[in-house]
Formats: structure tokens, C-alpha cells, sequence
């Protein structure tokens, strides 16, 4: 019996985290030509598809190494602002109460789903499928997914509130553009605990500039909690030759009733 556990080993390969890319433009001497034009679907657009993860603040692949910086927007979505993001009072002060009480409640923590603005910052790789009609991403924390339909329905007029929204878009040029709405109210928008509320409506932009990178330009309308719109500008590079793994994050949890805070 031992030889035969010894026999059953599966080795890494076979969780496809060294299989190859298909299709992966090369320069000469053979290495991914991460600069090479963008591919296109059959209608001309640029395709999105493929396993992408967010830009570090240091530059470095973050996933699955230890010694890389979280994008800075993880902890503070409005980062990139000089002026910081023009809060209301109450909103600040929200804030302030979800720091002071060490994050605790934070859907991340609490193995929620973490909605549009969350997703982008996290540094696990999601997966975008670009298909007719629909660009789904499907995220490997807590195995989760976002639809973005592209058959030209409207947003529904009153939604039920839900964490990652209703998201409707349309193509300007090589631009998608996608409008969301029908957050939870109580959303985070970073890890940090900016608030967003239900009447917020979100625009994202995704722009994939090349082969290699792409930028999604995120813009948050929500009067009940800022005194104006805001607009930042996240990016993300590609994952060649790996995939997702399953993760969920409830299994065997031990984690939150360690979680301290006010």
C-alpha cells in the first residue's frame, strides 16, 4: 500500500500552472512578444480574453510572490489623487471607523464577493472570456464571477442590490465601455473601507493597449457619499502559461473569529 500512495503522487504539471499559451505572439529569440499588436475578434474588435493580474506599485508580477507590492488602490482606491477622493463628511468619517477597527469587516476578510472596484486591485489573476455578446471575468478568489453584457440591454431601472452589480457595455472605437449599477449598499470600494452606496454608479473604460497590458479607467458616480465624480486609472499585465486554481476562501476558515478590531 505505501508504493501504491507513493505512485499517486499528481505532480504540479498536471494543475495546468505550466501548460503553455496558445497563441502568444514571439520575438526572435523566442521569448512572449508582450509589445506585439492587440488581437482582434472576428468583428474587428480588440479581444480581451486572457488571464490577467494587476500591476504592482513596485512593477513586480504580485501573485505567488511573497516580496511583491499590492497595488496601492487595495488599500486606498483614490491613491493616485492628489487631492484624495472629495468625500462627504459622514463618508470620511465611515472610513475612518472602518480603519481604526482594522478593516475587520471587509468582504475580503469575510470571504464575501468584493464587488467591481475590489476586484480590479486584488492581486489573484482573473480570467477574461470575451465571447459575443458578453465579456465574462471569472476570478479565482472565492471562485467567483462577473458578467458584462454586450448585447445592448439597458440596465435595469430598479435592480435588486447585489455585490458585483448589473454591468451593461458598449464599444466606443477600441474602447469598452461599461456602466454598472445596483451595488449593495454598504459596498467597499478598496480594502481600506471606502464606502460606496447603493445609488452609486460606476464607468469603467478597458483599454488594451497591447498584447501584453491593459488599463481599465474607473469612474465612480455616487452623490450620497462623494461631492463630486472621480476618476482613476488602474492596470494590468498578462499571465502567460499558468491558469486559475480553485480557491474558496470558506473552506476550513479560521480566520475571523481572530479578526480584531472596534
Amino acid at each position: 500500500m505505501l508504493g501504491v500512495t507513493a505512485l499517486m503522487v499528481v505532480p504540479t504539471s498536471a494543475q495546468w500552472l505550466n501548460y503553455p499559451t496558445a497563441g502568444v505572439p514571439r520575438l526572435p529569440d523566442g521569448k512572449p512578444n508582450l509589445a506585439a499588436p492587440v488581437p482582434r475578434t472576428p468583428d474587428g474588435k480588440p479581444d480581451l480574453s486572457g488571464l490577467w493580474e494587476p500591476d504592482s506599485s513596485d512593477g513586480t508580477a504580485t501573485i505567488f510572490n511573497p516580496n511583491a507590492v499590492f497595488p496601492p488602490e487595495w488599500r486606498d482606491i483614490g491613491a493616485q489623487l492628489k487631492t484624495g477622493l472629495p468625500f462627504r463628511p459622514w463618508a470620511r468619517d465611515l472610513r475612518n471607523m472602518r480603519q481604526v477597527a482594522n478593516s475587520k469587516d471587509s468582504p475580503d476578510g469575510k470571504c464575501l464577493p468584493m464587488g467591481p472596484l475590489m476586484d480590479h486591485s486584488n492581486r489573484s489573476p482573473r480570467k477574461i472570456v470575451h465571447v459575443p455578446g458578453m465579456v465574462v471575468i471569472l476570478y479565482e478568489k472565492s471562485f467567483a464571477y462577473r458578467q458584462i453584457f454586450t448585447d445592448g440591454r439597458h440596465l435595469p431601472a430598479d435592480p435588486q442590490p447585489s455585490f458585483e452589480g448589473y454591468s451593461s457595455g458598449n464599444w466606443e472605437r477600441d474602447e469598452l465601455v461599461v456602466q454598472t449599477v445596483g451595488l449593495k449598499d454598504g459596498s467597499w470600494a478598496d480594502e481600506g473601507g471606502t464606502p460606496l452606496t447603493a445609488a452609486a454608479k460606476i464607468t469603467e473604460r478597458f483599454r488594451r493597449r497591447n498584447f501584453g497590458s491593459l488599463e481599465i479607467e474607473l469612474t465612480v458616480d455616487d452623490p450620497k457619499a462623494y461631492t463630486a465624480p472621480w476618476t482613476v486609472l488602474l492596470r494590468h499585465h498578462i499571465k502567460l502559461d499558468t491558469d486559475l486554481l480553485e480557491y474558496v476562501c470558506l473552506e476550513n476558515e479560521k480566520s475571523t473569529q481572530h479578526l480584531v478590531g472596534q
